[in-house]
């Protein structure tokens, strides 16, 4: 067997030349850090070092053991961009095998060719080698046999090293720009989740976001539901018609693995997991990430490949910190429909008891009075108020007219204000025939003992309860703290009935004092809650008593109605823009003949 062929010769000049050339091409190639920029630099170098026709520099895939064309000179375009070469196929694939630079001068001769560019007479790979690896090759090509020398072999092994070593830097470089993106597109995502309430938008935006930081052929969100310990599919793309089971069990398969433990999990092939549960035809490599709220799971991550390998640790880290921020997310958007449904549910409960509340009012007298015209108005200052009214008939001849006002607003007060009405209006009706309760003051009484014993001590009612007689002519009053009635005797001016007395419900054993008046046509009574003379304006105060009574006198001779929409349109006027501080009732009555 004959000996290898030693490299020729080289003159001492020569060789200070060829140093000091290498040098300077190793000094420029590992100044690139841009890896687009140091491969089209690449063929320039060499340029400086002998000639070719035809250039490539090959990167190696570890994952599928071929190499492909990451930039060329004087290839075919197509071909640069599809051609994919096996470990030892080919001069390139032989080099990167065996590890060391092969030189042929006339390719025709070497079985192991395969023809790339046409016209190849000569070529040399360069294997690039690395700590100990292979990760590519410089291919040179050249339609003159003969072409290349064993000094050409020899300055670009040496500059192959240097290139080696920049590829490896740049793409150091590009990985750490790429992360540094990567960070900053996870802010943004995570900026934007943070905007989205609607469950299922928010889940399809997650979908199409998670894309921008990590590549994927099937992607899914699965969410824990508590009550059946089950990862239920909400989101899914790219899972096509075949998408199989939409739930699995806590603990089943890599999801409900990585949810029941909060782990991450990544299988670079599924076949070899005997954890794996078959969802999706032709699925080779998983991830899942589980979406984690405090050291609490609600649901998973899924992401699917066909090919081997497909994720690594970098994958994970992304995944997780997009996990973290769409977990907070999807929370959130869960609460706020959780709250919306209960708004909603709240606010069809309060329609419903303003309805039931208004049904609690009188719209109007019984038809059998005459002479005497009476109207009422009551504005809540929320949906539900604690003010009341009621016109009531025990004998043919009387007429009640109760005005009430409940400590406090909303619910609680629209609840209490119902409660109390009712016991008037039973008050009324039931005692009627005893003598010491049928009275105005006996029937406050009475209500301020059932009021107390219930004991609801953040809530009391002022009320003024007023008998008409018209077959006396007399009106019989009692008040409990309601702001003091106006009457209007026909041709006089307006005063206010000074008539004291304790809350109800806020004392045991408490009596009330009673005034009366003998009736006579064009007498006027108004009674008016809180909210008509607390009424507030930011610079003027309170509308206060004089205002009111300024109001009755001018409307005394209207209508019942008219007198007391003028009242209501005057504390309106005073208020400007201050929504109502309390509920606003007024109820006007007119003896008319």
């Amino acid at each position: 067997m004959s000996e290898p062929a030693q490299p020729a010769a080289v003159a001492p000049a020569n060789v200070r030349e060829l140093v000091v050339t290498l040098f300077e091409l190793g000094r420029e190639v590992t100044s690139v850090l841009d890896l687009d920029e140091l491969l089209a630099k690449i063929p320039q170098l060499i340029a400086r070092i002998t000639k070719f026709q035809a250039f490539a520099v090959y990167l190696l895939d570890p994952k599928h053991d071929e190499l492909s064309i990451a930039y060329s000179v004087g290839y075919p375009e197509e071909l640069a961009r599809t051609l994919r070469v096996k470990i030892g196929h080919g001069l390139v694939g032989a080099a990167v095998l065996e590890g060391r630079p092969i030189l042929v001068n006339d390719v025709h001769t070497d079985r192991r060719y395969v023809e790339a560019v046409p016209g190849t007479n000569a070529e040399i790979v360069v294997p690039l080698r690395r700590k100990g690896r292979v990760i590519g090759a410089l291919n040179l090509l050249s339609d003159s046999a003969g072409q290349f020398t064993e000094t050409d072999e020899l300055m670009l092994r040496q500059f192959g090293a240097h290139v080696a070593v920049a590829i490896e830097n740049a793409r150091l470089f590009e990985k750490e720009r790429q992360y540094t993106e990567t960070l900053e597109t996870l802010a943004e995502i995570g900026r934007e989740f943070g905007a989205i309430l609607n469950l299922d938008e928010l889940l399809t935006r997650i979908a199409n976001l998670a894309r921008h930081v990590i590549d994927y052929r099937t992607f899914g969100i699965l969410l824990l539901n508590e009550a059946t310990e089950e990862l239920e599919l909400k989101a899914a793309v790219r899972y096509g018609e075949h998408v199989g089971q939409s739930r699995i069990k806590l603990g089943s398969g890599l999801v409900g693995y990585a949810a029941l433990h909060k782990e991450p999990v990544l299988v670079a092939d599924v076949s070899a997991d005997p954890r794996y549960v078959r969802w999706v035809d032709d699925v080779r490599a998983e991830l899942v990430i589980p979406l984690l709220v405090k050291d609490r799971c609600i649901g998973v991550f899924d992401l699917e490949s066909p090919e081997l390998d497909a994720f690594d640790k970098r994958h994970v880290e992304i995944l997780t910190l997009l996990a973290s921020q769409a977990a907070v997310a999807i929370e959130n958007a869960r609460l706020y429909e959780e709250i919306r449904a209960n708004e909603v549910r709240f606010e069809k409960e309060i329609r419903f008891a303003q309805r039931v509340q208004t049904a609690l009012l009188p719209t109007e007298l019984p038809k059998r009075f005459k002479g005497v015209d009476v109207a009422a108005r009551l504005s809540p200052a929320r949906e539900l108020g604690g003010d009341l009214y009621d016109f009531l008939a025990p004998e043919p001849n009387s007429l009640i007219v109760a005005v009430g006002d409940v400590s406090g607003k909303g619910v609680p007060a629209a609840l209490y204000s119902a409660f109390a009405g009712e016991l008037v209006r039973s008050r009324t009706f039931r005692r009627r025939h005893t003598s010491d309760r049928s009275s105005p003051a006996g029937i406050l009484a009475s209500i301020n003992t059932i009021l107390y014993e219930r004991q609801l001590e953040e809530y009391y009612v002022t009320l003024c309860y007023t008998l008409f007689d018209f077959k006396r002519r007399t009106a019989v009053l009692a008040n409990s703290g309601l702001p003091y009635p106006i009457r209007m005797r026909a041709g006089g001016v307006p005063e206010q009935i000074e008539l004291a007395g304790v809350p109800l419900g806020s004392f045991p054993g408490s009596s009330y004092d009673e005034v009366g008046f003998d009736l006579a046509p064009g007498d006027l009574f108004v009674f008016c809650s809180d909210g008509v003379f607390e009424a507030t304006n930011s610079d003027r105060g309170e509308f206060g008593v004089n205002r009111v009574i300024e109001v009755v006198a001018a409307s005394a001779a209207k209508p019942a109605r008219d007198l007391v929409d003028d009242i209501f349109a005057a504390v309106q006027a005073f208020r400007g823009e201050t929504p109502p501080n309390d509920d606003t009732t007024v109820v006007a009555v007119k003896i008319t003949s």
